[in-house]
């Protein structure tokens, strides 16, 4: 198959000229390394207000052989890679992926419809809506975020973190710390809410705002969605399950903490006041109450142009006494001492999700219930292990214990197997370790194997397309300290 390559600045090129390339033996190494070349230039020209330059690169990588495998790789790998638009089509063989990355082309665009599906929230009535988007549109947006990335970087607030690169909850929650821990720090905390953001972002701030290409931008925006085989518009916000969707919330939202900055001067900082944002989840931290209030008359006025608001019955106020939750943790002062513990409702959830896994395995065998589960028991265990949880971890432990007990005795109930006998056929000893629920040298794992490891603060002002070193290192840092603990409990 011949891919002719895509020229750039200074002869820089992107895949190998008249190459015969199969898919399955692409150097992704190589590709990444040219396209991320073109997004540190593309960073480089945003600092330097180089405007007709960042267009021109953005320009180069679009078109681009090697950024377009690459949107196609991502689009057919990650989870959503079953689920079809409304053409029904899907990427699941080598040769139509290959055949994807070569007629991707913005000439005549036209985005089709969204597929629209309604999930379930956890502990709530009302359902979250969620656009699908075909796979050529979805690879669209991958491709397009390749290029918008490294603007919304450049420009983004140093203390948003979803949705970014190299960021994630973690250093969100490191950053509220720095905020909160101290004796004489900040005591009370706006919880910020905004109403439907995703759905009611204003498109003609979007349009105006958005370094990309505008023509294919509406395309994004102006789609459209159908639902029960009827076609709606679209004519405000960015669908929930677009793969650019989280970059221009980010564009959108971007600014909060420059005009708390104006008001405050977060360096000399008198008010306490801090901001800590990840995605449209936020929190601003002050001295006194009214002062939040304030900060919360200041962020209605920048949301409304946007054509956002918050929630007047979400965003609440509350003294760090008191405690409040955020990104599935609490936040709370005990006598002075600032302690962040999984909230109950991320207990409430993940118990909830064991429980239904185990009810679903009634007719499992004991290996299929472990393989299920354990993926389960680290995730959850590995986001939280950053804070105070050690003794949820233990309680954890028990809850799952008195589940797979219940469990094992209904499997028995009709041939009245006596306790000792379950708890022989399904938990064994091993090491010092006596109650191990195991099957053909398959252990679940426990809560309480994951230790608890402090986060390594970010350095807020750090790029990702400028500063790659500083990045990885702080990624095998992280690496190397999960691989000794795996090591000591015996993984």
């Amino acid at each position: 198959m011949n891919v002719r390559c895509s020229t750039t600045l200074k002869g820089e090129m992107l895949t190998d000229t008249k190459a015969e390339l199969q898919w399955d033996n692409i150097d992704w190494k190589t590709v990444y390394e040219r396209v991320n070349r073109l997004q540190t230039r593309i960073t480089k020209a945003v600092k330097q207000k180089k405007w007709h330059l960042v267009k021109r690169l953005q320009y180069l990588l679009t078109h681009s052989q090697g950024a377009k495998m690459l949107a196609v790789r991502r689009v057919s790998q990650n989870k959503g890679r079953r689920t079809a638009g409304v053409d029904g089509e899907k990427w699941i063989t080598p040769e139509a992926k290959m055949n994807a990355a070569l007629r991707l082309s913005d000439k005549k665009y036209r985005a089709k419809p969204l597929r629209r599906v309604y999930i379930e929230k956890f502990g709530k009535k009302e359902k979250r809506p969620l656009s699908i988007p075909t796979m050529y549109d979805r690879a669209m947006q991958a491709l397009y975020s390749l290029a918008l990335s490294p603007v919304a970087e450049a420009e983004g607030d140093y203390r948003s973190f979803g949705f970014r690169v190299y960021r994630c909850t973690q250093d969100a929650c490191g950053q509220a710390f720095i905020g909160l821990s101290r004796k004489g720090s900040a005591r009370w905390i706006l919880e910020g809410d905004i109403k439907g953001c995703f759905d009611n972002i204003n498109h003609e701030w979007l349009l105006r705002n958005t370094m990309m290409n505008k023509s294919v931008l509406k395309q994004f925006l102006k789609a459209g969605f159908v639902y029960n085989r009827e076609l709606f518009p679209t004519e405000r916000g960015t669908p929930q399950g677009g793969v650019i969707s989280p970059i221009l919330a980010n564009i959108t939202l971007d600014g909060m903490e420059a005009i708390i900055d104006d008001k405050y001067h977060l360096k000399q900082n008198t008010k306490k006041v801090n901001l800590v944002r990840y995605a449209d989840d936020f929190i601003v931290t002050a001295d006194t109450e009214e002062t939040a209030k304030e900060v919360a008359r200041m962020i209605r006025r920048f949301l409304k142009e946007r054509g956002l608001e918050l929630s007047e019955r979400k965003t609440t106020i509350t003294h760090i006494d008191k405690g409040f939750d955020f990104l599935g943790w609490n936040f709370r002062k005990y006598k002075g001492k600032l302690l962040i513990k999984p909230s109950k409702k991320s207990i409430d959830k993940v118990t909830s999700t064991i429980s239904g896994v185990i009810k679903d395995g009634k007719v499992w065998t004991q290996k299929d219930l472990i393989d299920a589960l354990n993926p389960i028991i680290t995730g959850w265990a590995n986001y939280h292990q950053s804070v105070v949880s050690k003794d949820i971890f233990k309680k954890m432990d028990n809850k799952v214990w008195n589940m797979l007990w219940r469990w094992a005795k209904r499997r028995h109930a009709q041939d009245k197997k006596s306790k000792k006998w379950i708890l022989n056929k399904y938990w064994h000893k091993e090491g010092t370790r006596n109650w191990v629920f195991s099957s053909e040298g398959k252990n679940l794992k426990r809560f309480s194997d994951t230790k608890i490891v402090r986060h390594t603060p970010l350095k807020l002002k750090m790029n990702p397309y400028l500063d790659r070193e500083y990045f990885e290192i702080r990624r095998d840092r992280r690496s190397r300290k999960t691989r000794i603990k795996g090591e000591a409990i015996g993984l």
